[in-house]
């Protein structure tokens, strides 16, 4: 793809990852300034393959003419052999991701966290800890790879670093670009750019 192209992928890339996706969150998902991301979708509007919404909910959707050509550009990826190597790495990691959020969520099964206990939350945002470094590891030759995957590991250690400073929705708060909202991009991005279905080894 030419650069232009590449940039227009990404774009699309990361909003059919989204659905719907504000600004914000898809400046940062392409590392362009906010500046930088109205110029480039100012010609994807006009050539309708993405819609701009305002009001409550705003932000850009795909159109389904978007949805074609996105498809077709996806279509058109090979991806490198870092991919299978990053995915497999990240399948156990995953697993350990959800039961960290589940502590963060719930004490025990009957028990929601109120998050009143300080030392608690302490541990479990240590144990998201061992497992942020785990994943940036696993992620730095991906990113040598692709350099739009490069943009996770960055956006991660932002995301703790919210934690760490007491933002207790940077953890798992959904549409709040959390640490759990760009784990599932992630996620969804390594099954869409590999061609695989979700399956039980997803869960």
């Amino acid at each position: 793809m030419t650069t232009t192209a590449q940039e227009s992928f990404s774009i699309l890339h990361s909003i059919r990852i989204k659905g719907l996706a504000t600004d914000p969150v898809l400046a940062a998902m392409v590392g362009l300034t906010p500046e930088e991301l109205s110029a480039r979708l100012e010609p994807l509007v006009a050539d309708h393959l993405v819609v701009r919404r305002e009001g409550r909910m705003s932000g850009t959707m795909l159109t389904p003419v978007g949805k074609e050509t996105h498809a077709e550009m996806l279509a058109a990826v090979q991806p490198g052999p870092a991919v299978g190597e990053f995915y497999d790495a990240f399948l156990p990691l995953n697993r350990r991701f959800k039961k960290i959020c589940n502590g963060w969520q719930m004490r025990d099964e009957s028990t929601p966290n109120d998050h009143t206990d300080e030392a608690y939350d302490a541990e479990v945002i240590e144990d998201l800890a061992v497992v942020h470094g785990e994943i940036v590891e696993a992620l730095t030759p991906l990113g040598a790879e692709d350099s739009r995957m490069a943009l996770y590991g960055p956006r991660l250690t932002a995301a703790l670093e919210r934690i760490r400073g007491g933002d207790r929705g940077a953890f798992a708060r959904p549409m709040y670009d959390s640490y759990h909202d760009i784990w599932m991009e992630l996620h969804q991005d390594l099954l869409m750019v590999s061609g695989r279905e979700r399956g039980e080894h997803d869960e």
